[in-house]
């Protein structure tokens, strides 16, 4: 399993553009799909809602990557 840094300017992102940035799915529209089938868990709970808000520190596992969320520097 991979592990990934993805840093967030505003401290907070949604789970689907976490996974788009962090360039786990192609589309917006992949990701929406393969977070409501609950591919995502965030913190170890699968999440099916797409809009669910990430802030640093939170772990998000999604097609065998491991997503921290982390303040982009300045922040």
């Amino acid at each position: 399993m991979g592990r990934q840094q993805v840093a967030v300017r505003e401290g907070v992102i949604r789970l689907g553009q976490l996974l788009k940035l962090a360039g786990v799915v192609e589309t917006g529209g992949e990701g929406k799909l393969r977070i409501q089938e609950g591919e995502a868990k965030v913190n170890g709970e699968v999440e099916t809602r797409r809009g669910r808000q990430l802030v640093p520190g939170d772990l998000v596992e999604f097609a065998g990557e491991i997503l921290e969320v982390v303040a982009q520097a300045g922040d």
